[in-house]
C-alpha cells in the first residue's frame, strides 16, 4: 500500500501526486494536505489493531502516517511522541469543572511538542535523501530538528532571532547543528531559510510550509484519542454513560497555527476513517500580542492580517502565522473559538501550573490561561470533559519562569535565621 496519494491545497482544493510538489501549491502559496488512502487503510486496520500496539512513541501510528517506520531502533527519533495525560484535580474544583487533564508534551526527547514535527520531517527527508534540513525557530522547532537529526546523524541547519532564549540556542549547538542567529523577527528567519533552502537545494522543516510537519503533529490527536477511548471505558465501569458527556474540548495555544492545525489533521484522519463518531471541540489561545488568527476567527474570515507581535511567550509569537487558515478552520469546523490572555494571565499560569507539578513555558502555560479566561466567560461550562496542552518545558525559558515566582531568600547558615525566615 503506497504511503499516501499525493496532497490537496488547503486554499484552492487543487490535487497534486507525491512527486508534483514538495512545499505549497504553486497556484497560490496555500499549505498542502497530505492525502492517505483512506479506503485502503480501513481495508488493511481496524482501530484495534492500532491502538493493541505497544511501541511507546507516535511510531505506533505507522499505518496512518505518510513515511516509512525510520530507521536504526531506539533513538531519541523513535521515542518522540508516546506523552503522558495528568488529571487536574485542584484546578478543575478551582474552575467549578468537573473533568480537567492536561497533556504533557514535554515530555517529548527534546521538551516540546514539536519533536514529533521534526521526528516525521527528518524521516521523510532521509527517504528523500537530503543531504541537509534546515529550518526557522524561535527555539523549540530547531532544538527538535537538531535533535532528531543527531540521532541519525542528518546534517541540520537552524536560523533562529538573535532574542531566542539562550537555553533554546544551547540545544540547538549542543545537539550539532549549524546555528545562525538573525538580527531579525521570526519572521525574517523563516523567510530567509525559504531563500537558503532554494538556493542551496536543502531539504526545508519550516513550519506551515513543509506538509509533512502537519503529519507529525497530528500524531497528538491519535494519542488523545487513544487515551479517551480509556477514559471513557472507565466512566462504563462508574455507570456513567459515555452518551451523557458532552464532547471532549481541547485547548491549544497557537502561534503560527500548525499545531492546532495537525490536531485537527489528526481527528479529520479518524472521522475520515470512520473510527470516531465527532470530533472534539477545539479551542485556540493566543497571546494578546500576538494574535493575527484569533483576530482573523472574530472578524469570522480566513484573512489573515500580520501583526507586530509582542509576547513573553516567544514560541508563540509571531507577525505573519505560515498556517492560519487552517488555524482559523480547525475551531470554525469544530464549534471551536479563539481566546486572547494577556502576558500578566500567562505568567500566572505558569504558577499554577507549577504548583500541581508541571512546570510549563509560556507557550505551555498559555493553553491554561485561555481556559481560565473561557471559564470565567462561559466559553465551557462544569460538564465539559477538558484537555489542556503543555506544549513545551519551563526550563526552555528560565527567565519568564522566575517572573512567577518570588526569588528564594538568602539567610546564614544557621538554625535562627531559618526560623526567623520561616
Amino acid at each position: 500500500m503506497s504511503k499516501f496519494t499525493g496532497y490537496k491545497c488547503s486554499i484552492c482544493g487543487t490535487e497534486y501526486l507525491p512527486g508534483q510538489v514538495t512545499y505549497t501549491c504553486p497556484k497560490d502559496g496555500g499549505n498542502l494536505d497530505v492525502i492517505l488512502d483512506y479506503d485502503a487503510i480501513r481495508r488493511k486496520f481496524q482501530p484495534e489493531d492500532i491502538t493493541s500496539r505497544k511501541e511507546p512513541s507516535l511510531w505506533k501510528y505507522l499505518p496512518l502516517l505518510p513515511v516509512s517506520e525510520p530507521e536504526g531502533h531506539s533513538t531519541p527519533l523513535h521515542a518522540s511522541g508516546g506523552t503522558p495525560v495528568f488529571a487536574l484535580p485542584r484546578l478543575a474544583e478551582k474552575l467549578h469543572l468537573k473533568h480537567l487533564w492536561l497533556k504533557d508534551e514535554s515530555r517529548n526527547p527534546t521538551a516540546s511538542f514539536k519533536d514529533r514535527a521534526s521526528a516525521v520531517v527528518v524521516t521523510r527527508a532521509r527517504e528523500l535523501k537530503s543531504e541537509v534540513v534546515v529550518t526557522a525557530s524561535t527555539g523549540n522547532a530547531g532544538a527538535a530538528l537538531a535533535g532528531m537529526s543527531a540521532a541519525v546523524g542528518q546534517k541540520s541547519v537552524i536560523f533562529a532571532p538573535k532574542t531566542a532564549p539562550q537555553a533554546k540556542v544551547a540545544q540547538l549547538l549542543i545537539f550539532g547543528a549549524k546555528v545562525i542567529l538573525v538580527d531579525g523577527t521570526y519572521d525574517d528567519a523563516f523567510d530567509l531559510t525559504v531563500k537558503a533552502s532554494n538556493e542551496f537545494g536543502w531539504y526545508c522543516r519550516n513550519t506551515g510550509y513543509n506538509p509533512f510537519t502537519l503529519e507529525g503533529k497530528k500524531t497528538a490527536a491519535f494519542e488523545i484519542w487513544e487515551w479517551w477511548l480509556d477514559a471513557h471505558r472507565d466512566w462504563h465501569k462508574k455507570d456513567s454513560p459515555l452518551d451523557n458527556h458532552p464532547p471532549l474540548t481541547i485547548f491549544v495555544s497557537v502561534g503560527d497555527g500548525n499545531i492546532i492545525s495537525g490536531i485537527h489533521k489528526g481527528f479529520r484522519d479518524l472521522f475520515a476513517l470512520g473510527w470516531i463518531p465527532n470530533m472534539p471541540r477545539i479551542i485556540g489561545v493566543q497571546a494578546e500580542g500576538s494574535a493575527a488568527i484569533a483576530n482573523a476567527f472574530n472578524a469570522n474570515t480566513e484573512s489573515i492580517t500580520p501583526v507586530s507581535a509582542t509576547t513573553i511567550a516567544d514560541s508563540i509569537s509571531v507577525d505573519l502565522p505560515r498556517d492560519g487558515v487552517r488555524a482559523v478552520r480547525a475551531a470554525m469546523h469544530t464549534d471551536g473559538t479563539y481566546v486572547t490572555v494577556s502576558d500578566d494571565e500567562i505568567v500566572k499560569a505558569i504558577a499554577e501550573l507549577g504548583k500541581q507539578g508541571v512546570f510549563a513555558e509560556p507557550a505551555g502555560a498559555t493553553a491554561y490561561a485561555g481556559l481560565v479566561k473561557a471559564a470565567a466567560l462561559g466559553v465551557v461550562g462544569s460538564e465539559d470533559p477538558i484537555l489542556v496542552m503543555n506544549t513545551g518545558s519551563g526550563l526552555k525559558d528560565v527567565r519568564a519562569a522566575m517572573q512567577a515566582v518570588q526569588s528564594a531568600p538568602v539567610i546564614e547558615p544557621t538554625l535562627e535565621a531559618v526560623k526567623k525566615n520561616l
